[in-house]
């Protein structure tokens, strides 16, 4: 009972000394973000990314602080980078320093109401949650709970991307256009026949025997228009 008890404890202390992982934009390396997340025990990946700052999980997060929030909407930059959002399942819009900056005041260049209705147009037309933190310390708490939820989903699709950037990606981004035909579906079929041709050209039943019920989909080939 001792030695399975020790065996169970040595687990439990690997389990803790997992790091959480989280990818991050090249950009961002200076942000004081950074040095909060490694406090937090994170594993750091850095990347150039083209949607976001942040991805955690299966969720991206453009991170942005009050000043430039409010300079991204004056030169349009955040209805670009809000339209790539769009385009991503699962996404936060962070605005971070509330406790150090107000959003918007009396004396501010910009229009407070113009504000307002931005973040109301994130909501409601872009249908972006928004999420306001403190500081970048209270930013890194934040993503630290984000990547102790548990996952819905254990993969981000190709159609979750913007675009996809290799052959092998614009295979796996066509079939993920089949409804009911997520990542590893797509995957599963390529790899078992190669090409969309084979696939598309293949029974049914032997479809089935492949992916299940799932190959249905694909009777929709011989529907006329």
């Amino acid at each position: 009972m001792a030695f399975l008890d020790i065996f169970t404890r040595n687990i439990e202390k690997q389990k803790t000394n997992i790091k959480p992982k989280i990818i991050v934009d090249m950009r961002e390396k200076q942000s004081l973000v950074i040095s909060s997340l490694i406090e937090n025990n994170f594993e750091i990946e850095f990347k150039q990314l083209h949607v976001g700052d942040y991805i955690v999980k299966n969720t991206i997060i453009e991170r942005k602080t009050i000043s430039d929030f409010i300079s991204s909407m004056l030169n349009k930059r955040l209805i670009r980078q809000l339209k790539n959002l769009q385009k991503v399942k699962s996404k936060i819009l962070l605005i971070e320093g509330i406790d150090e900056h107000e959003l918007y005041h009396e004396n501010s260049t910009v229009n407070e109401n113009a504000i307002r209705g931005m973040l109301l147009s994130i909501i409601l037309n872009y249908n972006i949650p928004i999420l306001f933190t403190k500081n970048h310390e209270d930013t890194a708490k934040f993503l630290k709970v984000l990547s102790q939820k548990p996952n819905k989903e254990k993969e981000i699709g190709i159609n979750d991307k913007p675009k996809p950037r290799d052959v092998k990606e614009q295979l796996q981004y066509i079939l993920e256009g089949f409804p009911g035909i997520g990542p590893k579906t797509a995957k599963k079929l390529l790899t078992e026949y190669k090409t969309l041709k084979e696939i598309l050209n293949t029974d049914i039943e032997e479809l089935k025997e492949l992916i299940g019920k799932k190959a249905k989909v694909f009777e929709i080939l011989d529907n006329n228009y």
